[in-house]
């Protein structure tokens, strides 16, 4: 499908966000979620995420600047036939890209279900 208007698609990502549970939320240390395009490297990527993940934060972490996660508005609707699948690959999306924050690993995503 056509790529969603841009506030439409971060409306999306909010109301993916918002699915998250509030102790989860709480957990998230110095995290921004941006919405772009494609990925420059990798155009069909839906969503990355960028940083150190709290299972690797030391002593020494401090001063950093925020962790990213990404997600990919074209690369998503392009692999979508409709706006309700759409909403499905965001929310699995912001997800596994928060998980990555959390240390989880395409492994055990993947065990989980959620890759």
């Amino acid at each position: 499908m056509d790529p969603l208007p841009l506030p439409r698609f971060e409306e999306l990502v909010a109301d993916a966000l918002d699915e998250v549970p509030a102790e989860l939320m709480a957990l998230l240390d110095n995290v921004v979620v941006l919405v772009e395009d494609r990925n420059p490297d990798e155009p069909d990527l839906l969503g990355l995420y960028e940083g150190y993940a709290l299972t690797e934060r030391g002593w020494d972490y401090g001063g950093a600047l925020p962790d990213r996660i990404m997600v990919y508005r074209v690369a998503i609707c392009g692999i979508c036939e409709d706006e309700d699948q759409v909403v499905d690959e965001v929310t699995i999306t912001v997800v596994h890209e928060i998980a990555h924050h959390f240390g989880i690993d395409e492994e055990r995503l993947h065990a989980l279900g959620w890759g």
